[in-house]
């Protein structure tokens, strides 16, 4: 047993000892054994209760007011203009570091023949970055991004801007179906090990309560929602 291991058993027993349980609890264990599999939900607010057109429209309020930039684009050709003018208009070098994702390999970058993409994890002399949302929860303006080599977790934390594509149809309403979307593609208890929600720009006020961005993630966060 290694010393987490033996750490957290010492928690465990402690927890334990502190709710007066000596020995196997057969309800409180099956008691958990049926939450795990039957995901209830507690109450959902109002503003997670919308239609489709509905969850886009308050998603994409959220996030601006949030900082992120957002922008609607209607076909994957207008998401390659639109990545193109964003490096352009904040003087960026054309140039993207991505992920293995093959929704955004199957972007048609023919349309930004000058934008070079270079593959993999992030690093730190990259500027800008390009990620998919698997899902996105119109209630509080929350990207959920997953890792693995498709969309490395380096791209969420190291480059200065940050560009997400999300398709409308993507966007539900609450972290609810969100989660319920994830566990969908993925199956029941064989989720990505991590899974970042993002919902704006990096932020932090922790000295002398004074705003500063990029303190641990990228300082612009941009959002094209396709569809």
């Amino acid at each position: 047993m290694s010393g987490s291991e033996d750490a957290r058993s010492m928690v465990l027993t402690r927890i334990r000892g502190a709710l007066g349980i000596t020995k196997l609890d057969r309800a409180r264990r099956a008691a958990v054994i049926r939450r795990l599999e039957r995901h209830p939900r507690s109450t959902i607010p109002a503003q997670a209760l919308l239609s489709p057109a509905g969850c886009v429209s308050q998603f994409a309020e959220m996030l601006t007011k949030q900082a992120a930039e957002v922008a609607r684009v209607a076909t994957p050709e207008d998401a390659v203009h639109a990545i193109a003018s964003y490096l352009s208009s904040n003087n960026l070098p054309p140039r993207l570091r991505i992920g293995a994702d093959l929704r955004l390999a199957a972007l048609p970058w023919k349309a930004a023949w000058d934008i070079s993409r270079v593959y993999g994890r992030a690093e730190p002399s990259d500027k800008a970055c390009l990620s998919r949302a698997i899902v996105a929860a119109a209630e509080t303006g929350t990207l959920f991004l997953v890792s693995g080599a498709d969309n490395p977790t380096t791209l969420n934390f190291l480059p200065e801007f940050h560009m997400v594509l999300v398709k409308a149809s993507d966007i539900v309403g609450s972290y609810e179906e969100a989660w319920d979307r994830l566990r969908k593609i993925y199956g029941e208890r064989t989720l990505p090990r991590t899974v970042n929600m993002i919902s704006g720009p990096s932020r932090t006020a922790d000295i002398e309560q004074t705003i500063v961005r990029g303190a641990h993630g990228p300082r612009r966060l941009y959002v094209l929602i396709q569809g």
